[in-house]
């Protein structure tokens, strides 16, 4: 069943009221730390599907994912840029492992090469 503008008044009213006060006891800059909000995520989630069920919505919905882009816009909008992102090993680690493969190949052609070259004990 197709959930009316109740469910979205819902969550924001109930749900989304807790997630506020979770996320101001944290400071601004451990909004993007995961440890630090696992917790109250997983209510917002968990709270938004109860409220589903107990409205017999299906969940997830189109509300729901109305809601979350929402809710990411605002509290985790800069969360890539903290350091969420993968990034490159220093050039001290990273370089040796460029290094030493070239360096092998160079090695290993320039063998063939010399053994190619030399004729003895072929018969």
């Amino acid at each position: 069943m197709a959930c009316s503008s109740h469910y979205g008044n819902a969550i924001e009213e109930f749900c989304l009221a807790k997630f506020k006060l979770d996320m101001e006891v944290l400071d601004q800059r451990q909004w993007c730390s995961w440890e630090d909000t696992v917790e109250s995520y997983g209510e917002l989630t968990n709270c938004t599907f109860l409220v589903a069920l107990k409205m017999n919505c299906f969940w997830p919905n189109q509300m729901v994912d109305e809601f979350f882009i929402r809710v990411h816009r605002h509290y985790f909008h800069d969360c890539s840029l903290s350091g969420r992102l993968l990034h490159d090993p220093p050039n001290r680690i990273l370089g040796p492992f460029i290094v030493v493969p070239i360096l092998v190949t160079l090695l290993m052609t320039a063998l063939v090469v010399w053994r190619s070259k030399r004729s003895e004990g072929i018969v």
